[in-house]
């Protein structure tokens, strides 16, 4: 089911970069370059901006309910497989005292 979730959220993900750019800018008409007002025709008269943000904001609901239970299902097993609590990368290092420098070579004169 992991798998499936991974595929589903790269997916989602590709989804949106795709529909935040076809977006229309603040003032930059940026949707135009992607068939100026032809867009007006398949998404209705009130243009595509209606159908973008709603479909945008669900894609990001989507994408943050996944995440959140992808940790969640990652965390759940990681203490379950080992008992204890997940500490880190550095969770198990133990600090190790300084090696005491080696005493100067006497010379002789």
């Amino acid at each position: 089911m992991l798998l499936f979730l991974n595929v589903i959220y790269v997916l989602i993900a590709i989804a949106m970069v795709a529909l935040i750019l076809m977006q229309r800018g603040a003032g930059a008409q940026a949707g135009s370059g992607f068939g100026g007002g032809a867009s007006a025709t398949v998404f209705g008269a009130r243009g595509s901006s209606n159908f973008l943000s709603k479909a945008t904001k669900w894609l990001a609901i989507a994408f943050f309910a996944i995440s959140l239970f992808m940790a969640w299902q990652a965390s759940r097993t990681s203490a379950v497989q080992t008992g204890k609590p997940d500490l880190g990368l550095l969770g198990g290092a133990t600090t190790q005292q300084p090696a005491q420098p080696a005493a100067p070579a006497a010379t002789t004169p």
